[in-house]
């Protein structure tokens, strides 16, 4: 893989990170207008987001971390 290749995933995660965060973010906040239960269902939506960002991340990068997490 080239730099080019490298660099194009690298940037790839850092939307796949920016992205699930900021919808839960704010459809908690559109949630919390509706239901006027103001914070609780932003926090809970920019944790759900941040939750699922990791595990895209994780999901994303793991083929290219190879044997390095695994015992022998």
């Amino acid at each position: 893989m080239n730099r080019r290749q490298i660099a194009f995933k690298l940037i790839g995660v850092g939307w796949f990170i920016v992205i699930p965060i900021l919808a839960g973010t704010f459809m908690g906040l559109w949630l919390d207008g509706k239901f006027h239960t103001k914070p609780i269902l932003a926090l809970v939506g920019a944790t759900l987001g941040l939750a699922l960002a990791m595990y895209g991340v994780w999901r994303m990068l793991r083929p290219g971390m190879g044997n390095r997490g695994k015992k022998l």
